[in-house]
């Protein structure tokens, strides 16, 4: 597919555009404040035409995406560490108790920055290469063509190095790591060639900080700053994936019925994390946009159990134990295609347009790029291909989703699932042999009786619709 995008190929950091609907040249901010003028009327068929439509018609679109948080790591559904803001801010507007994402971190980004199934790309487990083809039309192109500002403060992890950075798919600004989960003070990723990660649009930094505390002061910042364009903040935390290692003022703050080293600083994590969704809330209220912004909360995969003080990570001085992520009553974590690796908690808010209380109707992190597009006025041609559906219509009238399958591939497809009304199919690869397992989440939503041998018929259909769903795997990987 030809690029629908010009970038100016002698500067590394050039911020790519798709065009908007003008016939005049449009001017492209670069990471150099170098301009690039291109002319516009060829992509109309490519990229698709917004309508006329006012910044103050559009909402801001402010994206928050905690990294390993598990289903009951949070005080609404059980948690012990408090979390007043996330509570407050499930309680005031929306929230879905059926959002889905991939098991593991990068499937998840690639699913949402793209609208599609993250198996298409053959992302299935955290990569550190590049992850999508240079042309993908991701949601950051998709804003900028139609007047948004477009910023990325944290975890990119969808290509490790700065030429595949943020910077290369549509995000006008980026700071954080390129990489993965950073140690918590000295802002390195795994050892070896990625190590050194932390960057601020694309140019590799040092600096001295608690990671959370970096990140939330860089998304105040950015959003003080902002003028009268419409604005799409994506803001994927490191916390609370490991190595964690709290400040003392956080794990004062630990409940004494929290016992154990790790577990207080997992508790602190979240309590801090908790504390950074406040303050961006409390910035957006600040600057005078939170009536016309649309927030969501929600995490990158269920929670996890291993081994904290990871030996793969440069030393930190990190204390030594399992994490407590905590799923439950949801069946499995981090890693696994069963709800508690793939159901995560979420929250949607747009005061005065959202409704409030809470929804069980199963969606999934692809659906977001085809929902803020519509609601940005950014009207797509059938060539991206987008798996997730438009949201829109029903979170703002509450029309009801037409009956669709989820389907997710897991780490290596060593396990897929497909999701279909209340019923989840299961299939899992170990070696030369293939197992199928069957569940009615209706009344089974801890996937505790297996239906598979009682229910032929129906495990027929569903491994029907997942042989559909699998078709377009690995049609966009990078070559």
């Amino acid at each position: 597919m030809e690029s629908p995008y010009r970038c100016a190929s002698s500067f590394r950091d050039a911020a790519c555009r798709a065009p908007s609907q003008t016939t005049r040249p449009i001017l492209v901010r670069t990471n150099r404040a170098t301009v690039v003028l291109w002319m516009v009327l060829s992509a109309f068929a490519v990229i698709g035409i917004a309508p006329a439509m006012g910044s103050s018609e559009r909402p801001n679109i402010v994206f928050i995406m905690a990294d390993d948080l598990g289903w009951a790591d949070v005080a609404f559904h059980g948690g012990n560490a408090p979390t007043p803001n996330l509570d407050r801010l499930a309680e005031q507007n929306l929230e879905l108790r059926q959002h889905y994402v991939a098991p593991v971190c990068s499937p998840t980004r690639t699913g949402l920055l793209t609208g599609r199934c993250w198996s298409r790309f053959g992302i299935t487990t955290p990569t550190n290469s590049q992850a999508l083809p240079e042309e993908t039309v991701t949601l950051p192109r998709a804003l900028s063509s139609v007047g948004y500002d477009t910023c990325l403060i944290g975890k990119w992890h969808l290509g490790s190095l700065p030429k595949w950075g943020p910077g290369h798919f549509g995000f006008d600004h980026s700071y954080g790591s390129l990489a993965g989960g950073v140690s918590p003070w000295n802002h390195r990723y795994k050892k070896g060639p990625y190590s050194v990660t932390w960057h601020r649009d694309e140019e590799l930094i040092e600096e001295s900080g608690h990671v959370t505390d970096l990140l939330t002061n860089e998304a105040v910042r950015w959003i003080q700053s902002r003028g009268d364009s419409p604005f799409f903040l994506y803001v994927p935390y490191t916390a609370i994936h490991l190595p964690l290692k709290e400040p003392t003022v956080w794990l004062n703050q630990v409940p004494e019925a929290i016992e154990g080293d790790v577990a207080r600083h997992y508790a602190a994590s979240i309590m801090h994390l908790d504390d950074a969704v406040g303050q961006i809330l409390a910035a957006l209220n600040e600057k005078g946009v939170r009536e016309r912004t649309l927030v969501v909360f929600t995490s990158d995969n269920g929670g996890s159990t291993v081994e904290n003080n990871d030996s793969k990570y440069p030393d930190d001085d990190c204390p030594s134990g399992r994490l407590t992520g905590d799923n439950h009553p949801l069946r499995g974590g981090k890693g696994d295609v069963y709800e508690g690796g793939t159901r995560v908690p979420t929250i949607v808010s747009w005061p005065g347009r959202i409704r409030r209380g809470h929804v069980d109707d199963p969606v999934q992190i692809i659906d977001w790029m085809p929902t803020f597009c519509a609601l940005a006025g950014f009207q797509p041609e059938s060539t991206l291909r987008w798996d997730g559906t438009d949201l829109s219509a029903w979170l703002l009238e509450a029309e009801p989703i037409p009956t669709r399958s989820i389907y997710t591939a897991g780490p290596r497809w060593r396990s897929v699932s497909l999701r279909h009304g209340p019923w989840k199919l299961i299939e899992t690869q170990n070696g030369k042999t293939t197992t199928h397992q069957l569940y009615n989440l209706g009344v089974d939503p801890t996937e505790s009786s297996d239906l598979a041998s009682e229910d032929p018929a129906t495990l027929r259909q569903m491994l029907e619709r997942l042989r559909h769903a699998q078709q377009k795997d690995r049609d966009s990987v990078v070559e």
